[in-house]
């Protein structure tokens, strides 16, 4: 299979540039939307893309995050994509943030109170109203269990598009601890190479789809 990037393919190539390699992407296929995080040249989700799949597929708006993506999920109803980050720092904590994308004004609201730094994990909506979230521990100090475990907490909303920014502080975040291997971002695993094939095949113009 050609890589994503390949300048064989002008109108994918374009599209991704700014990008990088995708290592993550979801479809909202009825509204014709594909969100893709891609991997800088040391294999880290910092870009993420949002893209119309329609006739002339394009990126629509570019983002940077300051933690690598993990998760990404568009609401069943409103116009929103909600966006797990997170990362081990290497020698003790997990570290990350919780992004709420408008698609429709493109403001990006980070959810998690000042000074709350939690690595997601995964994101889910299982309602309109309700996002479950998998949140790494604090740390792992002492804790073997720590890379191989999550917290598994449930946030509702009666209204997500009007949720204000900062307003999940830390007892919000409290959940039954669950078995929960923490992913592998990079290029090389099973999600990358899902995230390729959706790429390639949503960011082709529609004449070209049905032969990939």
């Amino acid at each position: 299979m050609t890589s994503p990037l390949d300048p064989a393919d002008p109108a994918r190539a374009r599209a991704l540039a700014g990008i990088g390699e995708p290592v993550l992407a979801v479809a909202d296929e009825p509204r014709g939307l594909l969100a893709v995080a891609g991997a800088d040249r040391y294999g880290q989700a910092l870009r993420l893309g949002v893209f119309g799949t329609g006739a002339r597929p394009a990126l629509l708006r570019e983002f940077a995050c300051e933690y690598p993506v993990n998760a990404l999920a568009f609401h069943p109803d409103a116009p929103l994509l909600a966006v797990g980050t997170g990362e081990y720092d290497g020698g003790y904590a997990f570290l990350g943030a919780l992004l709420l994308i408008r698609l429709d004004t493109w403001a990006v609201r980070p959810l998690f109170a000042e000074g709350c730094s939690r690595s997601v994990l995964d994101v889910r909506w299982t309602a309109q109203h309700r996002l479950r979230l998998h949140l790494a521990p604090y740390d792992d100090d002492g804790d073997e269990a720590a890379h191989e475990e999550a917290h598994l907490v449930t946030v509702e909303r009666a209204h997500w598009p009007a949720a204000p920014a900062r307003s999940l502080t830390n007892d919000r975040l409290q959940g039954p601890r669950v078995p929960y291997p923490h992913p592998d971002s990079g290029p090389g695993n099973a999600v990358a190479a899902e995230a390729r094939r959706l790429t390639d095949r949503l960011l082709r113009p529609p004449s070209h789809r049905h032969n990939h």
